[in-house]
């Protein structure tokens, strides 16, 4: 195991003078990367990092990761930045907003990694590897085997440092792998933590640049720290077998570390980490249901600190105003919805109602989410008040997925009734009549289902009631909307 020794206690903010902020005001930084939807990980990382940063009059930076270039997508970061500003977390320097360590987007700072790769190979810190796909391949099966520890076999270590650049000049495909101490020990000091020793040997000959000219994580996340000054790095547990290798290349370059503080992770309720498969981490995800962002931050804020005695209802000024390293605590925080929920409902009813309704129009009934509604209604009703019933499968909380299969229709519409929705999509059986049933008629008890009817289908097999699927005014078939019932 690369972690080999007995982690410190908490040591707060009257630890060691090198975990305070340095120079006086810190100056810290999330770096999302856009390859996904925004994580509820990447707020809870920003809430601490943003608080930090506050309660020391410090500058709380957003730097975007996007050197995946397969994965990184323009729509994912501008989602990340909605988000981020929607919780009302807001940046002092930014891709959106500059700042003096610009840019702030890692593929736009390809010149700095290559320049400072380039000192690292001069110095021996770093080497050039040719090593194929298929010979690395071949080396994990034969690892596997034996049962030996898996990692690089530094089989282009011993390579003429000469002989190498020349084949990379020719065009011969490679990467750039750190030259890691074969002996020896790494410390790394953790603010929440304490020391944390990492044997040398255990560490892989990691990868710092791709064959695509692009940076890992790791060069590049070490370089930008140290470029924009970054004082405290405040980022998940995850990254803990990573710092040792980011602290040998602050060695390999000269540079002073940045105070190092993991936190704990979200957890699901068997303690796994929090993932989308268990439970939902889009923070939009909970926007659209209806939390208010300051709901959000506070349940967020009780899942890594403490304001003491049995206080978890708190804003985040609050949080603000009390906020050191001995109030946070390292241990597995389970996500609970059920608890976050019950925030909400007491945030809902301490409001005024000049207050909620105010709320309600901005998240439930806003302009942007009506007319998006209205586009795929307006040729399907005969009165205004049919526009509720049609729509009411958008307004009922989380989908259950689980039921999607057994509530197939004829029609092929599915059923995904969550647990307080009402059904959008429910068979209804079609009647023989010469005469449309009108649009407003509704049978009791129908959860405003339509129920219709077409002239000339007697005896044809039931159908889906659902605003995709229910026939227009006049008996017309509609065209089946992808974007109401999919």
């Amino acid at each position: 195991m690369a972690n080999e020794a007995v982690q410190g206690p908490n040591t707060g903010d009257s630890g060691p003078e090198s975990l305070l902020p340095r120079g006086g005001a810190p100056r810290v930084r999330i770096a999302p990367s856009p390859t996904g939807d925004p994580h509820v990980g990447t707020a809870y990382i920003g809430l601490f990092n943003w608080v930090f940063a506050r309660k020391h009059g410090g500058k709380f930076i957003l730097r975007i990761e996007d050197t995946d270039q397969d994965r990184s997508t323009a729509g994912s970061e501008r989602a990340i930045l909605a988000a981020l500003r929607w919780l009302g977390l807001d940046w002092d320097e930014g891709p959106d907003v500059g700042g003096p360590f610009g840019p702030y987007r890692q593929s736009e700072r390809l010149e700095l990694y290559t320049r400072e790769l380039a000192t690292l190979l001069e110095r021996g810190a770093a080497y050039r590897c040719f090593c194929t796909r298929e010979r690395l391949e071949q080396v994990h099966l034969a690892q596997v085997a034996a049962k030996l520890g898996h990692g690089y076999d530094r089989h282009c270590r011993g390579l003429d440092p000469a002989d190498a650049r020349a084949r990379a000049e020719a065009g011969e495909v490679h990467v750039v792998r750190l030259a890691v101490p074969l002996a020896g020990e790494t410390i790394v000091a953790d603010g929440l933590r304490g020391n944390i020793v990492f044997s040398n040997h255990t560490i892989d000959d990691q990868i710092l640049m791709k064959s695509d000219g692009f940076p890992t994580y790791h060069l590049a996340n070490v370089v930008d720290d140290h470029h924009m000054q970054i004082t405290d790095v405040i980022r998940g547990e995850e990254w803990i077998t990573s710092t040792p290798k980011h602290m040998l290349l602050y060695q390999a370059f000269g540079w002073q570390p940045p105070n190092w503080y993991h936190l704990n992770l979200l957890r699901n309720f068997d303690k796994s980490k929090l993932s989308k498969r268990k439970n939902p981490v889009s923070i939009d995800y909970y926007r659209a249901l209806g939390y208010m962002p300051t709901t959000l931050l506070n349940f967020l804020g009780t899942l890594g600190f403490s304001m003491g005695g049995d206080v978890e209802r708190f804003t985040v000024q609050e949080m603000i105003e009390n906020f050191s390293w001995d109030r946070v605590a390292v241990g597995a925080p389970v996500f609970d919805q059920a608890k976050l929920e019950a925030f909400s409902g007491q945030d809902i009813r301490a409001l005024s109602l000049d207050a909620l309704l105010a709320e309600v129009r901005t998240h439930v009934l806003g302009d942007e989410r009506l007319r998006g509604l209205l586009v795929h209604t307006q040729e399907r009703i005969n009165r205004l008040d049919d526009f509720i019933p049609y729509v009411s499968c958008f307004f009922g909380g989380a989908l259950d997925y689980s039921t999607t299969r057994a509530s197939r229709t004829s029609c092929g519409s599915r059923s995904a009734v969550g647990p307080r929705s009402s059904p959008c999509c429910k068979p209804t059986s079609r009647r023989s009549s010469a005469i449309t049933k009108p649009a407003s008629s509704r049978s009791p008890g129908s959860n405003g289902s339509r129920a219709s009817s077409v002239p000339g289908t007697a005896g044809s097999p039931a159908t889906c009631s659902c605003c995709c699927a229910s026939p227009r005014p006049g008996g017309r078939r509609p065209r089946r909307s992808s974007i109401l019932c999919s």
